[in-house]
Formats: C-alpha cells, structure tokens, sequence
C-alpha cells in the first residue's frame, strides 16, 4: 500500500444556511481545497461524496454526488455516494484513501455535504429516523415528540448509564460543555462562537435528563472537502507540506452492548495498531461529541484515560486547548456544529490545519505532530451503529 497524505482541505463555516443547496455549499468547500492544494480541478480522478439526509431533506437521492459534482464540472470521472450515518464523510475519507493506497487513483476528492435545515422542522427530526433501527424502534418513532430529534433521548440514558458507571455528575458534563464553548468561540468556523459559562449550561433549557440545550450538537448546514493523493503526487503538483494519514479505519458494530468492547473502542485499537501507535503518542484528538457525554465516554474508549480518571481529568482542565491532552479544540460538534454528511471530514479539517499551524487563535501553542480523529453515527443496540477513526501525522 503506498502513502497517502491530505494535500489540500477546505471547509464552509457550518451554520444554518435556508437560502443555500447542496450545490452551493459543496462548491465552496471544493473551491478552498483546490486553492489550498495548488492543483486543478482536472488533476482529480475520482469523487467520494459522502451525505446521510439529503433524500428526506431535500429529495436528492440515488446520485447526490454526480449531481453535486457533475454541476462543479467534475463529469466523466468516477463518483462514489457513501452513506454511513453521521460517519458518512469520514467513511468517504476511508474509501478515498484505499483508491489511493491501492494505486488504482494518484489524487481524489473527499467531499462530505448536508442540508438538514428546512422551513418544517419535524422534516428535519424525521431524518433522523433512519438512523436507528425502525423495526425494532418501532413504538418509540411512532411515539416520538416531533421537537426534538429521536436521538436525544437514546443519548440522554446512554448517558445516565455512562454516569452510574463513571460517577460523574452533570456538573462534570457542564464543566467539558464550558472547555468545548470556549473553544468553539475561537473558531470562525463554527456555528456558535460564544463562551459560555458553567451556569448558563447548567440552567439551559432541558433536553432530556441529564442533558441541557448548550450541552447537544445543533441542526447544522455545511460541507468540507479534502484532496488525497499519493506522496509522489504531491512532489509533482504541489509545494504544500505533506499531512500523512496514519491510519483510518471504518467499523460496525457487534451489538454486544459493552461500551467497552464497544465500536468506538475496537476502531481505536484497530486504528492505533494500524498507525503503531498507542493514545499517549496522539497530541490532539477530535471526538464526536453528539452531545458532551459522548466526548466522555470517548476518553474511555480511546483509552486517553482509565474510567475512573475522567471526572479528575476535567476538574483539572486535562483536555483544555493547552491542557496535557487537548480534546475537541475546534469547540467539538456542541459548538462547531453537526452536518451529518461533512462531521468527520471536518473534524479531519480541523486536524490538518492544527498540524501544519493554521488553526488560528485555537492552535495549540506546542504544534502537534500526532491527531487522531473519532466519528460515529446512528444506533443498534445501545451504542453507535457506526465509527470510523483518522489518524494524521505531520
């Protein structure tokens, strides 16, 4: 298998964007990583597009990325849709980088897109179904409050069971909350850039016990864009320093319905072997914080720390920007916001930027070298369906 490095990326601040398609949004994040590469259009050889919602949102089904593409003047070459839930855009990146490492393509786009905002916003909530397994939901998605997303109440006990186990307290999930609002207030692309304070989160409106509005990813637009290529391509075409990809593994679960043993902590290890690495070589991590207990649990199964350290951990700032083991500078999903299709290919964005030193007011003072990457979605049994984590190496 040959290397595989990220030669250019870009991304659309994610936001709500009513008056913007598809289209719009993919051509601009498409349009700031060629810039950033140095190539043209002409030099890709392939398109992987992932998108998860766009058929019940929008009804562009079945070929949503030969008509994103195909309208930005990529026709002819070779279009792959992928779909994996909210792990869509990093599950592109995996299939992209194995076009390249195979050989079989020297330079690929990654394109991760969503439009999830819509004037009926129960049209939003009902993308959401297909994310869970409807036979067996059944009765839940038949009762379900159509003002809030099907999710919420899944991501609420799988985080009373996480705390039961854990001992942490929604005042430890406050306190993560107030690391990620921070942060998200230094990011320009992120959907909400405020700080906001430990009492402002605990006092938000309530989601689902243990669960505040500040302390869940919002309905979000956007898209992000990477260009892969092999090492020899790069020293062709383009004078940009090279982000290698470590790793990047792409998961199901077995619904064995051990957190432990769960999707999230077989794709690490699957990932760290991979890179021959283990956590405490990794400088920075992006996780998929659906909502903030999920970053938690994330400490856990990524092995950044041991299950009874995670509540010392954040009293201590350990996962601050400039902590001993930052987590989510970019200000996370509960910040930044979650576009379901474009989520991992940001985070992989995010990552890239902090690598080479362009993450702006949020880079780390000591540079990383090592980040990993860590992108889940939808639900079987009581975790994700879905995980596919990245690890990059300057």
């Amino acid at each position: 298998m040959r290397k595989v490095v990220v030669a250019g990326v870009g991304m659309v601040p994610f936001g709500k964007y009513l008056d913007r398609n598809l289209k719009s949004l993919s051509k601009e994040a498409i349009d700031k990583a060629l810039l950033d590469t140095g190539i043209t259009k002409n030099s890709i050889e392939a398109g992987y597009v992932g998108n998860s919602v766009a058929g019940v949102i929008t009804g562009q089904d079945t070929i949503r990325g030969q008509v994103i593409l195909n309208s930005y003047g990529l026709g002819g070459i070779p279009v792959f849709n992928v779909e994996n839930a909210c792990a869509s855009g990093s599950t592109a990146f995996h299939l992209g980088w194995l076009g390249v490492s195979s050989g079989m393509y020297d330079c690929v786009l990654i394109l991760g897109v969503e439009k999830m905002t819509h004037p009926d916003r129960s049209q939003t909530f009902k993308a959401f179904r297909g994310g869970v397994d409807v036979e067996a939901m059944a009765e839940e998605i038949s009762n379900e409050d159509t003002s809030k997303s099907v999710f919420m109440d899944i991501y609420a006990d799988f985080a009373r069971n996480f705390m039961d186990k854990s001992g942490l307290t929604k005042s430890h999930l406050a306190k993560a909350a107030v690391k990620n609002h921070y942060n998200g207030s230094l990011n320009p692309y992120a959907q909400y850039q405020q700080p906001r304070t430990f009492d402002e989160i605990m006092n938000d409106r309530l989601v689902s016990e243990p669960l505040t509005r500040m302390m869940c990813a919002p309905v979000s637009d956007g898209a992000a864009a990477c260009i892969l290529c092999s090492e020899e391509f790069l020293k062709k075409h383009s004078n940009k320093s090279p982000i290698y990809v470590e790793a990047t593994v792409t998961k199901s679960t077995a619904v064995k319905g051990d957190d432990r043993q769960g999707v999230v902590a077989f794709a690490g290890q699957a990932a760290y072997e991979y890179a021959g690495i283990g956590p405490e070589e990794i400088d920075l991590f992006e996780v998929h914080d659906t909502t903030i207990a999920a970053e938690l649990m994330a400490y856990n199964s990524l092995n950044i720390c041991s299950l009874d350290e995670i509540g010392h951990w954040i009293d201590h700032d350990y996962t601050t920007i400039n902590g001993k083991k930052p987590v989510n500078a970019s200000g996370g999903l509960i910040t930044k916001g979650h576009p379901l299709g474009a989520t991992g290919v940001g985070q992989i964005v995010e990552l890239v930027w902090q690598l080479r030193g362009e993450a702006g007011k949020r880079q780390l003072i000591k540079q990383p070298k090592t980040a990993l990457a860590q992108n889940a979605g939808g639900i079987l049994g009581t975790e994700n369906a879905a995980c596919a984590i990245t690890i990059l190496k300057r």
